[in-house]
């Protein structure tokens, strides 16, 4: 399979997953089927959509391919029917989850690349892509986003899109090849952080 085909999959898996913990998200602060597509919706593309405004990349994503806002509202109402056989497969969502994030870092650090050859705007472009959706999703339902808390999870979107950066200008590595180690390192960190509950030191001032 080509790294290309094998990337489309990816990303295809990412958009659907992604939409699917947006819709879940959703139900838990008992929004109705408006707001479920809507925030599955924002979930799933709006870190991509954020990054091509902000590097001026059009059209955007969704826009060159409208077929994507069919998928997440199919893979969202498919998510308010079997809620619970989610839940049960937690652990596959996570693994899925973890390959979408940095799928979307690897797809997020190439498209900033074609226009800006410069390292901190390429990785930049690579965790808005990344963490971007998950943020908006956390705002609308009224909460703290989960990557300013205690997981490693924008950490793992930097270490994803600076090494797929590095393999590419550095080494001279084939985008394929380059990504597809990308994807391995950067879902193995994501998950060993989520088995061994690492994350980065907390600041917190306690008033009296």
């Amino acid at each position: 399979m080509e790294a290309g085909l094998l990337m489309h999959i990816l990303f295809f898996i990412g958009i659907i997953v992604e939409s699917m913990t947006g819709a879940l998200a959703a139900g838990k602060f008992k929004m109705d089927l408006m707001g479920v597509m809507f925030v599955a919706l924002v979930t799933a593309i709006g870190g991509g959509s954020v990054r091509d405004m902000l590097f001026d990349h059009h059209p955007l994503t969704w826009i060159k391919h409208p077929e994507y806002i069919w998928i997440i509202l199919i893979a969202a109402l498919v998510a308010t029917r079997i809620p619970m056989i989610i839940v049960k497969f937690e652990r596959v969502f996570l693994i899925l989850d973890a390959l979408g994030l940095v799928v979307f870092s690897i797809v997020g650090t190439e498209i900033v690349m074609q226009n800006h050859n410069n390292m901190t705007l390429a990785i930049c472009g690579g965790v808005i892509t990344g963490v971007f959706g998950g943020i908006l999703r956390d705002m609308l339902c009224n909460r703290i986003p989960l990557i300013f808390q205690k997981e490693i999870y924008a950490s793992v979107a930097i270490f994803a899109s600076g090494l797929y950066y590095v393999l590419i200008v550095f080494f001279d590595i084939s985008v394929g090849i380059a990504s597809i180690v990308t994807l391995i390192c950067g879902t193995a960190l994501r998950l060993i952080g989520i088995y061994y509950k690492l994350g980065l030191p907390i600041f917190s001032i306690e008033e009296k």
